[in-house]
């Protein structure tokens, strides 16, 4: 069976599979939190100084330890600030020339091997470019959202154990180092960091919001914004941080019970997408010859490709029809 056709044919499936389910993964509160946060971080932001100061001389340290290839592909970065915190936010000391080296590999190698299978030269550059480019940051998606899932799950746990060190007596920069050493996982590396950045100077709102805008989530911007005020204004942060915990393991069964809840019409919608691609399969294991029309004749090629654009508008109609905001 030549590996032109059969690479097309898998290639479509992916695409549309990959669709569906990043489409139908769940709904995500990013956007939401973003509208009801920014204008409430924005008026209890303490801009310091020495913090600013500070930021800058650590990124004119990192730029000089950048390697020489680094520094070249940044420049060829249309948004490397973007590019660098998801880097970051997946946990891994992953660089962007090692990100860079590694699309380039990857567009060349399937460039080459398309080009020996016979395939024509624009077809290869195509296909390399869209495997290059596509699949480093589809790890590097599933990767972040791995880590940022098991940071939620367990920053409750972290909001209860600051809780008892707060009543205990112990001061917040001092529980925020226990929480760091007793957590595990990436609650843990995370409060490691904060209490490591105060160490060298950086002020506690100041670790806390560069921490919450690499992670984006809204549980941990709830718990940067919670510290701000009550910094400012006084109160109880031990009752404070307790309530915040309760509200936190609430939102996640709510979004337990959505997810149970439109399983289902998920579930049908990628047997449905996948069916065609499952048929043509059989059927081309059938009779090849029958199907490589479809990757000859015009008529078919314009065909096919009006219906992957069909299915890709009824997966965007269904995944709006199950996301849910929180």
């Amino acid at each position: 069976m030549p590996l032109l056709p059969l690479l097309m044919l898998g290639l479509g499936v992916a695409a549309v599979l990959v669709l569906l389910v990043l489409a139908l993964s769940g709904p995500s509160a990013q956007r939401a939190s973003a509208r009801r946060l920014t204008s409430l971080r924005d008026r209890h932001m303490v801009s310091a100084n020495g913090a600013n100061a500070m930021e800058a001389q650590l990124r004119r340290i990192s730029t000089t330890q950048a390697s020489g290839f680094d520094l070249t592909f940044a420049r060829l970065l249309p948004n490397q600030e973007q590019l660098e915190k998801r880097l970051a936010m997946t946990g891994k000391s992953w660089t962007l020339g090692q990100y860079g080296l590694a699309t380039l590999g990857l567009a060349l190698a399937v460039a080459v091997l398309l080009l020996f299978e016979g395939a024509p030269l624009l077809l290869s550059i195509v296909f390399g470019l869209f495997l290059g480019l596509g699949l480093p940051h589809f790890v590097v998606g599933f990767l972040i959202k791995r880590r940022v899932a098991k940071f939620t799950a367990t920053f409750p746990d972290a909001i209860d154990l600051l809780v008892r060190g707060l009543r205990s007596g112990l001061p917040i920069t001092e529980t925020i180092g226990v929480v760091g050493f007793e957590m595990p996982g990436p609650v843990g590396e995370e409060f490691r960091a904060i209490s490591d950045k105060m160490k060298i100077g950086r002020t506690l709102d100041a670790a806390l919001q560069e921490t919450a805008d690499r992670l984006g989530t809204p549980e941990f911007q709830f718990f940067t914004i919670t510290i701000q005020i009550q910094r400012e204004t006084g109160g109880n942060l031990a009752e404070t941080l307790n309530n915040l915990s309760d509200v936190l393991r609430k939102r996640a069964q709510m979004k337990l019970k959505i997810k149970a809840m439109s399983s289902e019409a998920k579930a049908s919608a990628i047997i449905v997408g996948a069916l065609p691609f499952i048929v043509f399969g059989l059927i081309w294991s059938i009779n090849n010859e029958y199907m490589m029309h479809f990757f000859t004749d015009q008529r078919l090629i314009v065909t096919g490709g009006g219906g992957l654009i069909w299915m890709a508008l009824g997966a965007f109609i269904m995944a709006k029809m199950v996301n849910f905001e929180i």
